[in-house]
């Protein structure tokens, strides 16, 4: 690349100028690094096809599903699995047909089956124990490979966590994550994507993760390309345990230095900066650019943590395997009724009752978590071995990637921020190129890169690690 050719990405006048918008740079983007009129910046409105497949999506349906599944007694992970109406046995074959009749719909391009496996003893798990996942495939049409992931557990408990007999609808936790994988599963199953998306009712939660970590593990076995995994839990209820709601927001937890990392690598991350750029923190990033908008009517308030303190989710199991994944919770969470033996005292009922979540919000978290999915499996697919040239001492920056293998592929962006800003602020179209040089000091700014498709849909961005 010439020296003037580099020189149209973004010179040093514009680069001091701060906030100036870009030459080049898209007109509806917002480069004040504030998002303007509470948006994030560089959102990415729903095209047509998502605003009616959110619209699509169901209260009533959402409502139906938590209230079937509380209907099973209890659904501990160590419940019976041959009762014909209560255990997890029951919970599980009824998810199972349930999904079934969604890819009845599907013509062909969703698949469901039962992914099994004998946990033996471990923690929490005192006997050899089945444990089932019920994983609904939609294949994607162009680049199936490129695989979403979806997911809610359907195990339940009350408040001792090795009592498999005793009452535990488990609403909120987590029959209200099931329901946005199946309601979305239902809604989406009916079109198709251009990538894979996977909707799934996972168990063992309770008692340790089991059932996510063995679907991860048999993912990574199989070589799977794992973008995206959102776990959906406990998100049944915008109604804190004083009576404050918040009816419009969800939170994302997002990991900062990943969990797969070497120490080796965790240290070059620390040296250089990027402690905020992990995988999982660039899908939080592109899930607020994408789902922040009139069609959910949601606010995303992304976390900087894996999870809540003491506390953990079904996204870790695939954190652990090197897939980017991130977990959305309800706002406030009302621990009155979260693991509480089912009960009345002095007139006021405990426990996790259908009674008490808010199924207009839960079909409002599916939404979100819709327009991330659909824009994620309709972009191309996020840059890999994405680099920043470090072999010399210069006061510019040099990046070079590997080609994304899409046939839908328009080419690339670069983005920008000052390195106290928590978003990208500014975007520099580079074209379907693979090296981008820019004039500005990769020593003062964070810099990324994403993929952009004919249609505009733009992928999560990656982040750049130190290359030769």
């Amino acid at each position: 690349m010439t020296e003037n050719s580099r020189r149209t990405f973004l010179t040093a006048t514009v680069a001091a100028a701060g906030g100036a918008a870009l030459a080049g740079a898209p007109a509806a983007a917002d480069t004040s690094g504030t998002g303007g009129a509470g948006r994030p910046p560089l959102a990415q409105p729903p095209d047509r096809e998502l605003r009616a497949i959110l619209r699509e999506v169901d209260p009533a349906r959402v409502e139906a599903i938590v209230r079937r599944l509380a209907s099973f007694g209890t659904r501990h992970t160590l419940s019976t699995q041959d009762d014909p109406s209560r255990g997890i046995g029951a919970a599980r074959d009824w998810i199972f047909a349930e999904m079934g009749r969604y890819a009845a719909d599907s013509g062909g391009r969703m698949t469901v089956e039962l992914q099994s496996y004998v946990q033996q003893p471990a923690p929490r798990i005192p006997v050899p124990t089945r444990i089932t996942n019920v994983v609904a495939t939609l294949r994607g049409s162009v680049t199936p490979e490129r695989v979403y992931v979806v997911s809610g557990h359907y195990d339940s408990r009350v408040t001792d966590v090795m009592n498999a007999t005793a009452d535990a609808p488990g609403a909120d936790d987590d029959a209200s994550g099931v329901a946005v994988a199946m309601e979305l599963a239902r809604v989406m199953g009916k079109r198709s994507p251009r990538s894979t998306i996977v909707f799934a009712a996972v168990a063992g939660e309770e008692q340790g993760l089991y059932g996510a970590r063995h679907m991860a593990a048999q993912y990574k076995a199989a070589g799977t390309d794992v973008q995206a995994m959102f776990t959906d839990d406990i998100v049944g209820s915008s109604t804190a345990d004083d009576g404050t709601r918040d009816p419009r927001t969800v939170r994302l937890f997002a990991e900062g230095v990943p969990t797969a990392e070497t120490p080796e690598e965790a240290a070059i991350r620390r040296s250089v900066g990027g402690e905020n750029d992990s995988p999982p923190r660039q899908l939080a990033r592109f899930v607020r650019s994408v789902a922040e908008n009139q069609e959910t009517g949601m606010r995303v308030k992304v976390i900087y943590r894996r999870d809540r303190y003491l506390r953990g989710g079904d996204h870790i199991g695939f954190l652990e395997q090197g897939y980017p994944a991130a977990r959305f919770t309800e706002p406030n969470e009302d621990y009155a009724h979260q693991h509480q033996d089912v009960r009345v005292e002095n007139g006021k009922q405990y426990g996790d009752l259908p009674e008490f979540c808010d199924f207009d919000y839960i079909a409002r978290v599916a939404r979100v978590n819709g327009a991330a999915l659909w824009s994620l499996a309709t972009a191309p697919g996020t840059p890999k071995g994405v680099r920043v040239r470090t072999s010399g001492l210069t006061n510019d920056t040099e990046l070079y990637w590997t080609r994304t293998p899409d046939p839908d592929l328009a080419g690339y962006e670069v983005v920008w921020r000052e390195t106290t800003q928590p978003e990208w602020t500014h975007v520099i179209p580079v074209g379907d190129t693979t090296t981008a040089a820019i004039d500005m000091s990769k020593d003062n700014v964070f810099f990324g890169v994403r993929a952009v498709g004919r249609a505009g849909h733009r992928s999560p961005v990656a982040y750049p690690s130190p290359g030769s």
